[in-house]
């Protein structure tokens, strides 16, 4: 039964982790977006995020964006030093026409590091992609 359900392949959807300054609390920090370079916008957008790595766990955690525009990002959550030294995995799950779309986009133990950015299009600010 599983093999009669047809799940398409994501194309234009990313999830990246940003290195920016936060001017209030004066320090770099990581954070994770959800991108949409898609033409068309994509709707509920259901993001569930875990890390481990051998003992050590996070929490689950759940978001949910309405309608995520065409050609637009949004903020998922704030990645701390505690997480971006174990695996992440951010389950992105969305509709775009009729069909339900779903990737899991991982960022491995030791990964998000400054040194391995680049320019993230969209954003416009140093990053990383999610594989």
């Amino acid at each position: 039964m599983r093999k009669d359900i047809d799940i398409p392949e994501v194309k234009g959807v990313f999830v990246a982790a940003i290195y920016t300054y936060n001017v209030a609390f004066k320090e770099d920090e990581w954070n994770a977006y959800v991108i949409n370079d898609n033409n068309e916008p994509i709707e509920t957008v259901l993001i569930v995020s875990t890390g481990s790595k051998n003992d050590k766990k996070s929490s689950t955690i759940r978001h949910k964006i309405d309608v995520l525009p065409a050609k637009s990002f949004s903020k998922i959550e704030m990645l701390t030093d505690d997480l971006i030294n174990i695996n992440n995995q951010f389950s992105v799950s969305y509709f775009h026409g009729s069909k339900m779309y779903h990737k899991d986009f991982i960022f491995k133990a030791g990964t998000i590091k400054e040194s391995s950015t680049q320019k993230i299009p969209l954003i416009g600010e140093q990053g990383i992609l999610a594989e």
